[in-house]
């Protein structure tokens, strides 16, 4: 299967799940409108780039509103 590039389709079309069944993997979805994205890492945390140009970073799941989460394979 192959990833939509977006957040907004990776939230539409890829398998929700709920977040206490969170993956190292999976795809962290934050805000209403499903604009940012980012990778579980495992023990609370993602990995994402918290705006254009920044650098990549670890962070706690929680630095944003998260509307939910999506496992990018079966």
């Amino acid at each position: 299967m192959r990833i939509p590039r977006t957040s907004q389709e990776q939230w539409k079309r890829l398998t929700r799940i709920p977040l206490d069944a969170l993956r190292p993997g999976d795809l962290i979805i934050y805000y209403q409108e499903a604009t940012h994205v980012a990778i579980y890492a495992g023990d609370g945390q993602v990995i994402h780039a918290p705006r254009p140009g920044a650098f990549v970073k670890l962070s706690p799941i929680a630095f944003g509103p998260v509307l939910g989460a999506v496992r990018p394979d079966p």
